[in-house]
């Protein structure tokens, strides 16, 4: 019996390679992908999940391509080519891109996948409605000349971009849509004609430690998924809940992986930033606010210090980004 490639990617989604490139693989799972279509994308809502994993796995573009013949279709989207060029537009990348096929209602489905770890403008600097609207327009533009050809917009394929935000507070748990819609504004003339032709879909989990279970079922499993649980653990929940396959007999071995890289730097000033001011706020209310708040960013300024030697930075980078001489030394790293 070997891993499935969801059981590989939730292992190495614990390791301490990059957390954001892990999260993507994992969601590049057709499992995961299956869950996220049936709770998103209504005409998927009733179709039992072998089914949905069907529509992604068998006439996709940018999908698996097994190493051996008979390779189960538990395995993960291809996500390799995710660039979209259009000439004067510039270049964008898409996390997760791929196809799904509705056979029964003859649809075709062009979807990108984002995982989102802020969706605040004060730290993007931009409100993400807006990237949403423009990753649906170039979904749409780009089907220029491979889906319809001359004036036939008639065969435009339905896109829907799909955003999953991860930093949302204890009751921040819920699943937006943005779409386009049609109002006479004026007289009585009735309109039948079906524009759904875009969607976004913002998905907004928790990342708080101890929430309650979401009384939403996507929600709840991708907050089991993306939580800090351990392996085993995190592979029981899944498979009892939730019903996944976590081994399966196979054939061979999905080859792709994803490469998008972490910027460390980043994430452990932010984390350590966050997680001081939660910890000196805790403290606060027992001994005083301000006192709590030092103590908690101090600690976690050394912890960031202790993440980027892990990862490889000098003591001249490290020290670059603002760190004093007396953190660098009570870290015990003073012969780095």
């Amino acid at each position: 019996m070997s891993n499935t490639n969801l059981a590989q990617a939730i292992e190495a989604t614990n390791a301490s390679s990059s957390y954001d490139t892990n999260i993507k693989f994992l969601l590049a799972d057709k499992q995961i992908l299956a869950w996220i279509l049936k709770y998103t994308i209504s005409e998927f809502k009733d179709m039992p999940m072998s089914g949905i994993m069907a529509s992604i796995g068998k006439d996709i573009e940018i999908g698996t391509r097994p190493l051996d013949a008979g390779l189960s279709n538990l395995g993960r989207v291809n996500t390799s080519n995710t660039e979209d060029n259009i000439p004067g537009e510039g270049t964008i990348f898409f996390d997760i891109r791929f196809t799904a096929y509705h056979k029964e209602a003859e649809m075709k489905f062009l979807i990108n996948l984002e995982a989102q770890r802020s969706s605040d403008p004060a730290k993007l600097g931009y409100h993400l409605e807006n990237r949403i609207i423009f990753y649906l327009a170039r979904m749409i533009s780009a089907q220029k000349q491979t889906e319809f050809f001359h004036s036939e917009y008639d065969h435009l394929k339905k896109v829907r971009s799909i955003w999953l935000c991860l930093n949302n507070n204890e009751d921040g748990d819920s699943i937006e849509e943005i779409s386009l819609s049609r109002n006479t504004v004026f007289g009585n003339k009735e309109n039948l004609y079906d524009i759904d032709l875009m969607r976004g879909i913002i998905i907004n989990v928790r990342n708080r430690k101890s929430i309650k279970n979401s009384q939403n079922t996507l929600i709840a499993m991708l907050e089991k998924l993306l939580s800090e649980i351990s392996v085993e653990e995190k592979k029981r929940v899944l498979t009892e809940q939730f019903g996944m396959t976590m081994t399966i007999e196979l054939e061979g071995r999905m080859q792709t992986m994803c490469n998008w890289s972490e910027a460390i730097l980043e994430r452990g000033l932010e984390e350590g930033m966050e997680k001081g001011m939660e910890k000196g706020m805790e403290k606060g209310m027992e001994k005083g606010m301000e006192k709590g708040m030092e103590k908690g960013m101090e600690k976690e300024r050394l912890n960031a210090i202790n993440r980027m030697i892990q990862a490889g930075f000098t003591k001249e980078q490290i020290m670059s980004c603002g760190y004093t001489e007396k953190e660098f030394t009570e870290t015990g790293n003073v012969h780095l």
